[in-house]
């Protein structure tokens, strides 16, 4: 499917006498400008401006390109929860079918997008695809409180059969379990202070069947080491079948196991040890689940990381209406061209090469948009 056929279903906000500029001339023109690198409105129009007959090779644009203005109140006005509909279904049809998907859920605040109030800071949650090394979906929520609510209306749009998901502790709750479940995924999820009670059990559960059991609690466990730069880092996951012993257990939809995991860092010959604590649908697949809780953690690593570094996100005073929310998407939309393209080059070199080179900028596009979109 094209991009005009993704996009097309957006309503446009604008009055159709003031409709000069075709708005999917608009989102293109946003779309490949972010991917080039613009942080702002006006980095937008400079860059049509400048690349305007490079545009004019997939799209129209009968009057030009539109002033800063015009693209901020367009972008600003377009309807959020329409947009992310567009991006989910486009990111779908990307989306490799080889191999167990494992999906992860985490949340990131713009820290300058507040209005006046800080705590208006736009947060919105991610789904990262770690087979794919896509951004799945982003979906805004109602700061960190609201986190939950947000993520489940997240998976509702999300294909998760056979799928993995993995999420923080924020996000350890029955109800995301269920969803999780019911769509036909397994779920690893990390269990702390927030489910005091379970936490406590789970912990007194493995101390049990390591002093009582021990056959069983020495069975099923995964341990690899990392070393370099000065540092030694070790890591245990031991996993054991869930228990009536664990109060509760079976408001947990699909619960299996519980998993207990056990950093030691060595730096400096100082020790540091850190033990954490999961539930997870997964049956008895110790490396299955190291890994995956490991792989979590690249979401921060890739995606935010190259956010802040490429589009220095995190200092974005863009808050006008949807205009954070709907930027971000795009961003997130520019990540995702760019890792699907095969040139063995770090995310941030990649989209840097498509500021300066109109021949890259076009292979990032080719194969999902061809000729006139």
């Amino acid at each position: 499917m094209s991009f005009v056929e993704n996009f097309s279903i957006l309503k446009d906000p604008r009055s159709e006498i003031n409709q000069r500029h075709n708005l999917l001339d608009i989102l293109f023109l946003a779309g490949t400008a972010v991917m080039s690198g613009a942080e702002g409105w006006k980095d937008i129009k400079d860059f049509g401006e400048e690349k305007l007959d490079w545009l004019r090779q997939y799209r129209d644009f009968k009057h030009g390109i539109p002033a800063d203005d015009t693209i901020a109140r367009v972008i600003s006005a377009l309807d959020s929860e329409q947009f992310t509909l567009c991006f989910v279904n486009w990111v779908n049809e990307l989306r490799s079918k080889d191999g167990r998907e494992q999906i992860a859920i985490d949340g990131k605040t713009l820290r300058r997008s507040y209005t006046g109030d800080r705590t208006t800071a736009l947060h919105s949650i991610t789904a990262w695809s770690k087979r794919n090394g896509l951004i799945l979906a982003q979906m805004r929520s109602n700061g960190k409180a609201n986190e939950k609510a947000s993520v489940l209306e997240m998976l509702d749009l999300l294909e998760l059969k056979g799928a993995i998901v993995t999420a923080d502790a924020m996000n350890t709750e029955k109800k995301i379990a269920k969803k999780i479940h019911d769509k036909g995924g397994d779920y690893v999820l990390c269990v702390k202070n927030n489910h005091k009670k379970l936490l406590n059990e789970i912990k007194d559960y493995f101390h049990i069947m390591q002093r009582d059991h021990r056959e069983i609690w020495s069975q099923n466990y995964f341990e690899e080491v990392d070393a370099g730069h000065g540092r030694i880092e070790t890591r245990t996951c031991r996993q054991i079948a869930i228990s009536p012993w664990i109060e509760g257990y079976a408001e947990w939809q699909g619960l299996q196991t519980v998993i207990e995991v056990t950093r030691t860092r060595e730096i400096n010959e100082k020790t540091n040890t850190e033990v954490q604590y999961y539930i997870s649908s997964l049956p008895l697949e110790p490396k299955q689940i190291a890994d995956a809780i490991r792989e979590h953690w690249a979401v921060e690593n890739k995606a935010h990381w190259v956010l802040d570094v490429t589009y220095k996100e995190d200092d974005s005073r863009i808050r006008r209406d949807n205009a954070a929310e709907n930027l971000a998407l795009l961003r997130r939309f520019a990540l995702n061209l760019a890792q699907l393209h095969p040139q063995k080059n770090s995310m941030k070199g990649k989209l840097k090469k498509a500021m300066w080179s109109d021949k890259f900028r076009s292979e990032l596009l080719i194969g999902q948009i061809q000729g006139k979109v």
